[in-house]
């Protein structure tokens, strides 16, 4: 059956399921006309159609949303590590190109998004909003659950909507090199890719623990043009501290930041880049909900629940804060729900308060949830979840009430995701499996309480390159981590006491 008729040339392939006979009949319908109808689906949106309805292709935003123009109390500043006095753009400068800056402190409603970057954007997006059926069908719920895949970019996952502008941006001002860490490697991916566009030299710190478990990431970033190395490592003063002190230290996020800041500090032609945390960060990636709003538009869908992983919290930011932003102006009511691992629990077992966003001390201090910043998490594979904070801004919104959050150990989240591979056919990466268990929980409860809730869940990259995770748990070798309560305590006991 030729496709061409179903879809824009803009459009990407995409699978319609037709559920009826007389929906089936229409169709052949189409084909066999002297003159067919073009039918254009946004990108990747499965839905039903009818004859006198047409679905418009979804355009990639031209604008990145700012929930913090909405938010009814403003979230707290970044102090100076030092004074403990609100930092201004200065302080950053050497860190950070100035447009990022400037986006971390605005209060914008929204900000434009270059022409030369959405030109980028096209390579992947938009990307898919997918109803997944055959979970559906296999969890015997009611409920409808659609999830929005981010893993058709080239890297991927989602990193490359901040990775790509991030770059662009420093280019722009004249820097010749960006150096950043990286959990599981995703983000490091693709910083290494949007560098390579734009002839930017890149340098990446990869945690120990993934560097080891995932070296498929560190050859792909590698291709990309860009240096890695493990963290801790010797190259820095904050990694060799780590080292004398443990020699096989597995790493952590926070370790890695130190490591790349210092170098950054070092060099006036290099400069920092951050996949998640940041509220620029986070503001990139709200092209991924401006999107959805649209697509659920488009099928007439509104989600009664929202789920998403959160380690940093970009991808989780990127999905629901423009619903969040639909919540406020009450023209929607869903449950929004973050999920994060047993091991680096920060929003149900942190605290919320001010403390560093590395180990070593290095970096501003922000208020958010945090299990202490030389917090080590145990070594589980959804690496990109592995930071001792969360999100500023994301703590933010948890504190005002407008997001709930769980955690859920890792078996559980690989068992759900062999019933989303095996009836969907993607296989997820680590850290969205988290989401996808999560949403497999709420499934189940419809389907006892006979309620035909509408789901929507973040399933923010691939796992192609995550495979010994899965044979790990497939071969029954897979164990659930936490974390030792005495060493939590002392972690939150070297928290900074900065005054209210």
């Amino acid at each position: 059956m030729a496709t061409h008729s179903l879809y824009s040339a803009n459009s990407l392939p995409t699978a319609h399921y037709f559920q009826s006979k007389a929906e089936g009949q229409w169709l052949q319908s189409l084909t066999l006309s002297k003159k067919p109808m073009q039918l254009r689906i946004s990108n990747g949106c499965r839905a039903r159609a009818t004859l006198n309805t047409e679905l418009k292709a979804i355009e990639i935003p031209r604008q990145w949303y700012n929930l913090i123009a909405d938010l009814p109390i403003k979230p707290p500043p970044p102090l100076h590590p030092k004074t403990y006095e609100p930092i201004n753009p200065e302080d950053l400068s050497p860190l950070l190109a100035d447009e990022l800056i400037k986006q971390e402190a605005s209060n914008d409603r929204f900000i434009d998004i270059p022409d030369e970057v959405r030109d980028i954007y096209r390579l992947w997006r938009p990307t898919p909003l997918i109803r997944a059926k055959r979970l559906e069908k296999l969890l015997n719920t009611p409920a409808k659950i659609y999830y929005k895949y981010e893993g058709v970019s080239p890297a991927g996952s989602h990193k490359p909507n901040s990775a790509v502008p991030q770059a662009w941006y420093n280019v722009q001002q004249g820097i010749k090199n960006v150096v950043t860490e990286t959990g599981a490697g995703q983000w490091g991916s693709a910083l290494a890719f949007a560098c390579s566009l734009f002839g930017l030299g890149c340098e990446v710190w990869q945690v120990r623990a993934s560097y080891d478990q995932k070296p498929y990431r560190r050859y792909m970033m590698q291709t990309w043009g860009a240096k890695v190395h493990p963290s801790p490592s010797n190259l820095t003063e904050a990694g060799r501290k780590i080292l004398q002190m443990d020699s096989s230290s597995p790493g952590s996020l926070g370790i890695a930041i130190s490591e790349a800041v210092e170098i950054a500090l070092k060099d006036a032609d290099t400069k920092y880049c951050l996949g998640s945390v940041l509220n620029h960060v986070l503001l990139h990636q709200t092209v991924i909900g401006e999107e959805c709003l649209k697509q659920m538009e488009a099928i007439g869908e509104t989600p009664d629940v929202i789920i998403g992983c959160t380690g940093g919290g970009s991808n989780f930011a990127g999905l629901s804060f423009p619903f969040i932003r639909e919540k406020l102006n009450k023209k929607i009511n869903p449950v929004i729900r973050a999920v994060e691992p047993t091991a680096c629990p920060s929003l149900t077992k942190g605290i919320y308060t001010y403390d560093y966003g590395d180990t070593a001390g290095m970096t501003p201090l922000m208020k958010m949830h945090t299990l202490g910043h030389d917090f080590i998490p145990d070594p589980i594979h959804a690496g990109g979840l592995r930071y001792h904070g969360m999100a500023p801004l994301i703590s933010h919104v948890y504190e005002l009430g407008l997001m709930e959050a769980i955690a859920i150990p890792q078996t559980e989240c690989f068992q759900g995701a062999l019933q989303f591979a095996r009836s969907e056919g993607l296989i997820p990466a680590p850290e969205p499996t988290h989401a996808i268990a999560a949403t497999i929980r709420e499934a189940l409860h419809c389907r006892e309480t006979g309620e035909a809730k509408v789901i929507l869940t973040a399933m923010c990259g691939h796992g192609h390159f995550d495979l010994p995770a899965y044979d790990k748990y497939l071969q029954g070798n897979m164990v659930d981590l936490s974390f030792s309560e005495d060493n939590l305590q002392g972690s939150l006991a070297n928290i900074p006491q900065v005054a209210a």
